[in-house]
């Protein structure tokens, strides 16, 4: 038994008829451009997380005693 019910027969079968319909040039080429593709995703996401990171830095720490405060003034518009 191969991958979820295929065999290793039937995988290079497939891989013979997917070679002979587009050609060792047209795969490699196709490889190519799914590794550019993967290595600039990953470029990106490091770059995503080191703003992220930096956001987390400079972002504002408020004061708790501010936000029960304002919870407070809510209350009493609710109940007025």
């Amino acid at each position: 038994m191969g991958f979820g019910g295929i065999s290793i027969w039937q995988l290079l079968i497939v891989l013979v008829i997917i070679i002979l319909l587009f050609g060792t040039k047209k795969l490699r080429s196709l490889g190519g451009d799914l590794g550019s593709a993967i290595k600039n995703f990953k470029q990106s996401m490091q770059e995503g997380e080191q703003t992220a990171n930096s956001d987390q830095e400079n972002t504002i720490v408020h004061d708790d005693n501010d936000s029960s405060k304002h919870a407070d003034t809510e209350k009493d518009k609710h109940t007025s």
